[in-house]
């Protein structure tokens, strides 16, 4: 099984992308939600700058934030910086539309935007709006077409593997792998703890308590009830349900995966949420996560490290997972 790690777009970020592939790390992932972070292919072509080896890419890419051109010219600029080194995944977007106050795009949607950026990366012509669009970039900008970079499918649900099966060169899930797939990447948080400490430590909270807070944000944005059967999960919901409807959408996902609100470090109390959430534990537990989710069909894990020292957690969970 691979192992790769992912961060939020953020220029501050390049610095780990140079570290994790000094580590080992075979892919650096960036998130693609441009009212939380910076520009995703900014980052990715500064991180293909000040690296030479590791793979870089979206993750995931939110189909609607850009017209189809402009992500198949993104892509082309990214293999141009980092040659064979570019990889995309796309889904139906999550905070990336979230925090816009916008649902998941529907699947048929991502299809159709899948199948024309293929058809554009491999210098084909394709109709958006009633006329044709084509990459027409002369000589020197931009490499040949047929662009052959692979593309990942975000699938949650039957419709969404569907896609996934019939135009992705494999999935990419968060908690469980999907099984049979010859790619599946399975994104995951958490921390290695030192000897001694606790779910509710500082420095453990600092480091994963930001993954675990997403379980407040996801569940509320599908069912604000269910959000009560978490641990201190009421406490959360009062303190969202504070903020006026108009811009509540704003506030359920300030600080998403990077730090914790006071209403998150509020609800999260002692850390059993985070126990439960998050991949936090001791090297021997990490490592036999780890071995659980590639017997379950993982062949990718993309750790998402957080808190103040991102090296450190790059290199214990590293260690923990390869032994």
């Amino acid at each position: 099984m691979e192992l790769s790690c992912a961060f939020p777009a953020a220029v501050r970020h390049v610095e780990h992308a140079a570290v994790a592939e000094s580590l080992g790390y075979e892919r650096v992932w960036f998130y693609d939600s441009p009212a939380l972070y910076e520009d995703v292919w900014m980052v990715l072509a500064l991180a293909g700058r000040e690296t030479s080896r590791v793979g870089l890419g979206p993750a995931v890419l939110v189909p609607d934030l850009r017209h189809v051109l402009v992500t198949a010219s993104a892509i082309a600029t990214l293999e141009d910086v980092a040659p064979g080194r570019a990889v995309v995944a796309v889904g139906t977007g999550f905070t990336g539309r979230m925090v816009l106050g916008q649902r998941p795009l529907p699947w048929s949607f991502v299809a159709r935007y899948v199948r024309d950026l293929r058809a554009l990366l491999r210098g084909e012509a394709v109709e958006i709006d009633g006329r044709l669009v084509h990459m027409i970039h002369p000589d020197g900008y931009g490499p040949p077409r047929p662009i052959a970079t692979p593309i990942i499918v975000a699938a949650n649900g039957p419709r969404g593997v569907e896609v996934a099966r019939e135009l992705g060169d494999g999935v990419m899930c968060v908690v469980t792998p999907q099984p049979g797939w010859e790619r599946c990447a399975l994104l995951t948080f958490g921390t290695v703890l030192d000897d001694g400490e606790q779910p509710d430590d500082d420095r453990v909270l600092a480091a994963a308590g930001p993954a675990a807070a997403v379980a407040y944000h996801g569940l509320y944005e599908g069912n604000p009830d269910a959000v009560d059967g978490l641990p201190g999960g009421p406490t959360w919901r009062a303190a969202i349900e504070a903020v006026p409807d108009r811009e509540r959408h704003l506030a359920i996902h300030e600080d998403h995966l990077v730090a914790l609100t006071e209403r998150d470090r509020a609800a999260l109390g002692d850390g059993s949420l985070v126990s439960a959430f998050t991949w936090t534990g001791s090297p021997a537990e990490v490592r036999g996560r780890a071995a659980a989710a590639a017997d379950a069909g993982a062949t990718e894990l993309l750790y998402a490290p957080m808190g103040p020292d991102v090296e450190r957690e790059l290199r214990t969970f590293r260690d923990a997972v390869l032994g």
